[in-house]
């Protein structure tokens, strides 16, 4: 089954149940929150939050205030996730902060830059697990034993080390996805994969490979591309 959305590209990744907050100033995602709240009652009030694979979604500008020569448009990642509005505050310069919750997963199809102020796309739902799985419940309890140790070596808090994790296991995996200092390419390979046992497996890995490198020189690996990467304007 496929939708056109509207989709707002950004310097992170969204995985269902997450909560992201945003602070909306530029004028086509401004048109982007108003064409949401205007949408009748009971209609979805949702759009699309891709990661950026390449290029900036607002190129910089030089000192006349003109785009930069050279910037390509922005390319975006093949998965994304859903970003539905929760809370709307509006600002007195015409902006908006905005809390919207992650919803549901989706592969990118045909996108079009011309059509609205916002880029809108095809997009293809993913499937989500319905029925219990005895592999994923496993892998669960192991996930969350890794990442405990994990948040002890990131954190000095101790009840942020032992607050309550999920236990449905699906909900785990994008939450362990979400909450490890993971790069985005890391984050987007786990968003993209669909099965919920095959996530939490790679999330061992990654927890297992992060606490060895944290444990040797008390820091995570991050590419020197996204350190250097200008901050997300919206």
């Amino acid at each position: 089954m496929t939708a056109r959305l509207p989709v707002f590209p950004l310097g992170t990744v969204l995985f269902p149940g997450l909560v992201l907050p945003l602070h909306i100033f530029e004028e086509r995602y401004r048109a982007l929150v108003r064409h949401l709240v205007d949408l009748p009652d009971g209609s979805p009030r949702e759009f699309g939050v891709v990661a950026i694979r390449a290029g900036w979604e607002v190129a910089p500008k030089g000192p006349d205030g003109r785009p930069l020569p050279g910037v390509g448009e922005v390319t975006l990642h093949d998965v994304g996730c859903t970003a539905e509005l929760r809370q709307v505050t509006e600002l007195p310069d015409g902006g908006f902060d905005i809390v919207t919750v992650g919803r549901r997963r989706f592969r990118v199809g045909e996108v079009d830059r011309a059509g609205a102020p916002y880029l809108t796309a095809e997009v293809e739902w993913l499937p989500e697990p319905e029925a219990p799985d005895e592999a994923a419940d496993l892998l669960a309890a192991r996930v969350i034993a890794v990442f405990r140790q994990y948040l002890g070596l990131i954190r000095n808090d101790p009840e942020e080390i032992s607050e309550q994790l999920p236990e449905d296991p699906t909900v785990l995996s994008h939450l362990v996805a979400a909450t490890a200092a993971l790069t985005v390419a890391d984050r987007q390979r786990l968003l993209a994969i669909d099965d919920t046992a095959a996530r939490l497996r790679a999330e061992l890995r990654l927890l297992n490979r992060e606490a060895a490198l944290l444990r040797q020189v008390r820091a995570v690996p991050v590419p020197l591309g996204e350190l250097a990467s200008p901050p997300i304007p919206n």
